[in-house]
């Protein structure tokens, strides 16, 4: 029996709409991973890119839990010495509560040439409104699923 390989052509995307405010950041960026790599499909093959497209809704109104906004904390450096700053979850999700999205399901996506090309199918808007409509989008229930 011959192992089955999506073909290119043979791709068919969906539209998915998560609402960050139903779930923890971490349980909403698992799932928005999942759909972006397209593993709940029968056809899922690990070197084509065969996911769905992802809308999140509602980023101002993230759920996280604990004391992470002011113990979580997001490196970065230079390159040159003394340049390391960071910064803590509060401070970017009061600045741009997408890019706190954006970097968790980034870290949960394989690194491998795919990556770029799924994180742009993640589409985040900080309110309730999205300019996707005319594609149908279907609401994904993230209370339902553990």
């Amino acid at each position: 029996m011959k192992t089955y390989s999506i073909k290119k052509a043979e791709i068919s995307r969906k539209w998915y709409v998560l609402d960050a405010s139903a779930a923890p950041l971490g349980r909403l960026s698992t799932v928005a991973a999942s759909l972006l790599i397209g593993k709940g499909k029968p056809t899922v093959t690990p070197h084509m890119d065969g996911g769905d497209f992802v809308i999140i809704i509602n980023a101002q109104n993230m759920v996280v839990t604990g004391n992470k906004p002011e113990k979580k904390f997001y490196w970065r450096h230079s390159g040159y010495p003394g340049g390391i700053s960071k910064k803590s979850l509060q401070e970017v999700m009061d600045k741009n509560p997408a890019e706190a999205i954006t970097h968790s399901i980034r870290g949960m996506l394989p690194v491998n040439k795919l990556r770029d090309g799924r994180l742009a199918r993640l589409k985040i808007y900080n309110g309730s409104e999205h300019t996707h409509a005319p594609q149908k989008p279907e609401i994904y229930d993230l209370k339902g699923k553990k």
